[in-house]
């Protein structure tokens, strides 16, 4: 014989043994300001004892609110996105909310658009958007959008923006092996598409330009340490350089193992800089000399602002500060 089902609780045994009618304990779910604290508790102590969970699609219904915010990403498992989607989904739990995600096929408009749509046919509140193209914040000024967004890029879309100063994080590492003496810097970009890309290409071009340093043309990459050995590999038989700064760390990683491959140290011949922080960076050999972005906080930061824009109160845009990490991966260049 099959074991019998067990049926989940419901409003109405909820109702029941509070000894309330199951239109009180709607109004308590749903925070209603005329029931009385006695009859609220224990209205929620049953709920708790007895372990049941509110149909969400149901009180959505009743309320017009999901409590929902929507996700937009690229298709990616890079670091720094995955840790700001998980700190997104914690802060809306904590504030009552949840997330649905939908990632973008391709970065053509159709696809974008598709992908926005399908958010916006769940009833989503506000909208994260975590897609680092220009073609898709380009999509997105010509969508009418009519919830509260926001971009977790440095992008041309005002109250839209929650980022953090990608071009002062540039200039921190490419500062940081001037400072150190270096006056022949290599710079390995990102994809050209990617708003990242060309902020830390400008944060680098400025740092070069103001101590009237040679301007060399960035190696355009794409993030990968596959990209970033075997531009080394290519960038080492000239060796006109004594510092490179990589527009990630996985391609700086690429690019160390390139100079332990070509029978030279870093930082003895080259020095080094990344870009991210990424978990593994301290633990490259050597440890690698990087800038921090605290995804996290970016991800808490943008739902802070979502809630407080739903709610009508003052919104914070402020950028969040990178950080420079100094490890072993560089040093005083040989004279």
């Amino acid at each position: 014989m099959e074991p019998e089902k067990v049926r989940a609780p419901n409003i109405r045994d909820v109702a029941r043994l509070a000894g309330v009618s199951y239109q009180t304990v709607s109004r308590v779910l749903n925070e209603h300001p005329s029931i009385r604290e006695s009859t609220k508790q224990r209205v929620l102590d049953v709920i708790r004892e007895i372990g049941y969970r509110p149909n969400q699609a149901a009180r959505a219904l009743v309320t017009s609110r999901s409590r929902t915010i929507g996700v937009l990403t690229a298709q990616t498992v890079n670091y720094g996105p995955q840790t700001s989607v998980t700190a997104i989904e914690q802060a809306a739990r904590e504030a009552g909310y949840r997330i649905t995600i939908t990632s973008i096929a391709s970065r053509e408009y159709p696809s974008i658009k598709a992908a926005l749509d399908h958010l916006l046919t769940q009833s989503v509140e506000a909208l994260v958007v975590i897609a680092p193209q220009v073609r898709v914040l380009e999509a997105i000024r010509e969508m009418e959008i009519n919830v509260p967004y926001v971009t977790l890029q440095n992008a041309d879309l005002g109250a839209h923006s929650m980022s953090i100063d990608q071009v002062a994080g540039a200039r921190m590492a490419t500062r940081h092996l001037i400072d150190l003496g270096h006056t022949e810097i290599m710079h390995i970009s990102g994809p050209q598409d990617w708003i990242e890309a060309e902020a830390r290409m400008q944060g680098y071009l400025e740092a070069v330009n103001e101590r009237d340093l040679r301007t060399r043309a960035p190696i355009l990459g794409d993030w990968t340490a596959h990209f970033g050995y075997y531009a080394g590999l290519e960038l080492l038989r000239f060796r006109d350089f004594t510092a490179l700064f990589a527009s990630n760390d996985q391609m700086a990683l690429g690019f160390i193992h390139a100079c332990l491959e070509s029978g030279l140290s870093v930082p003895g011949d080259i020095s080094v800089v990344g870009f991210d922080d990424i978990p593994e960076a301290a633990h490259f050999y050597p440890p690698l000399t990087t800038v921090r972005q605290n995804f996290a906080e970016i991800g808490r930061r943008a739902v802070s602002l979502l809630l407080s824009e739903l709610q009508g109160d003052p919104v914070d845009h402020a950028q969040i500060e990178p950080e420079l990490v100094v490890r072993r991966s560089t040093a005083a260049p040989r004279f």
